[in-house]
């Protein structure tokens, strides 16, 4: 027995962490214990940033003796088969929609369909920060530039953090085959969709007065009917297959998910996909999307970038739906509240109940969140269908 083999194999990783390559494994693990931090410490999203933050640790641990990768990863680990059996082939972000549109409920959207019109506008943030990227990427990263088909691919995910839709953007993402770039990407679109409570409030409050922020709404509390219920996810599957046939994947499912909880004969089934399908794949999602952020590809000036322009995108898809309503307004006698056009993004529902706080922190007695989920689902939407506008304007621009 080679016991000098064996202590060099019990050492390796304690000696791993004094070379240049052990201070960058410090370094994620400090960027993975910040998201732990506030994912129970501060509560934000705690079912995406813990198994996140955890992920990372996982990814970033030595590697194995004799071997490139850390045991979580290299060709047999469980962190690569999770993300080539879930994000690779896009089945996690599918089974997420199933799971989310099985938790909506689009009576609200229904009963006052003018709502639909905020989930378009607050996406004018994703296509401006597409256009933004296309010019700062080549100038930040110059190893990219001359490769036109990259800066266009890349541009087209970084734009869609924006929304704050985390399953729509790693499945642009991956469409476009931006592995090396899916660390950034998906630890940009999933943080930004936890940090609701604290970009939009800033953005909202520079936008509006105090008045504004203190419009009352009426509404009523009568569901829409049972027979408009089923049909709605059926004609909006139908409708935006035929318009923007590369949505009908995220569309499909989310709808699928939503006709299993409206159509009353599948309770059991819409109760599984509420909790169970949510949960499980949240947790498979987030550990898998941590185990992607290996210190190599992730402390890089491109994930300063891609963080950068996520936030950049996040912003402007608020401040489009704020501009929006306070637009809507000049023309209306009966004024909305231009807080709910933040709602818009597509992050379900903690926009929603971020905008009713704001609400009732302006005035006690003020209950807008009906409204707000109106525009929150339908930015849902939104976000799905320009997802899927930009993967295939993109398409077509590059010739494929």
């Amino acid at each position: 027995m080679d016991f000098g083999k064996i202590l060099q194999e019990m050492f390796s990783g304690v000696m791993y962490l004094f070379t240049l390559e052990g201070l960058k494994t410090l370094a994620m693990f400090v960027i993975a214990g910040v998201l732990i931090y506030l994912a129970i410490k501060k509560d934000y999203e705690p079912a995406l940033l813990l198994p996140i933050g955890f992920g990372a640790i996982l990814a970033n641990l030595p590697p194995v003796f004799g071997s490139a990768f850390p045991s979580a990863l290299g060709e047999e680990g469980f962190l690569t088969v999770l993300f080539n059996a879930g994000i690779a082939n896009e089945l996690f972000p599918i089974l997420i929609f199933i799971a989310v549109g099985a938790m909506i409920d689009f009576s609200p959207l229904l009963k006052d369909p003018s709502m639909i019109f905020f989930g378009a506008a607050a996406q004018f943030g994703i296509f401006a920060t597409f256009l933004v990227s296309l010019v700062l990427i080549p100038i930040v990263l110059p190893a990219t530039a001359g490769d036109n088909d990259l800066i266009m691919k890349l541009a087209s995910a970084i734009g869609i953090i924006g929304a704050a839709d985390g399953p729509t953007t790693l499945y642009v993402a991956n469409h476009f085959q931006l592995k090396d770039y899916m660390a950034p990407i998906s630890v940009a679109a999933y943080s930004y969709m936890s940090l609701v409570p604290v970009i939009q409030p800033p953005v909202i409050k520079a936008l509006t007065t105090k008045k504004e922020r203190m419009i009352r709404m009426d509404y009523n509390e009568e569901r829409a009917s049972k027979l408009a219920l089923i049909l709605f996810p059926i004609i909006v599957t139908a409708v935006a297959g035929i318009i923007v046939p590369m949505s009908a994947p995220l569309v499909g499912s989310l709808m699928f998910g939503n006709l299993i909880r409206e159509c009353g004969v599948l309770d059991r089934l819409s109760k599984t996909a509420q909790n169970e399908l949510a949960n499980l794949v949240t947790i498979l999602l987030g550990i898998t999307i941590g185990g992607t952020m290996v210190a190599d590809k992730f402390l890089r000036l491109d994930t300063l970038l891609i963080l950068g322009l996520g936030l950049f995108a996040f912003v402007f898809d608020t401040a489009g739906g704020v501009l929006f309503a306070k637009l809507l307004n000049v023309f209306r006698k009966k004024k909305i509240n231009p807080m709910v056009g933040a709602a818009g993004i597509s992050a379900f529902p903690m926009s929603a109940r971020v905008i009713q706080k704001m609400a009732k922190d302006e005035d006690p007695y003020n209950f807008i969140l009906m409204q707000s989920i109106s525009a929150n689902v339908s930015g849902q939407l939104g976000s799905i269908v320009a997802g899927g506008m930009v993967i295939t304007l993109v398409t077509m621009l590059l010739g494929g």
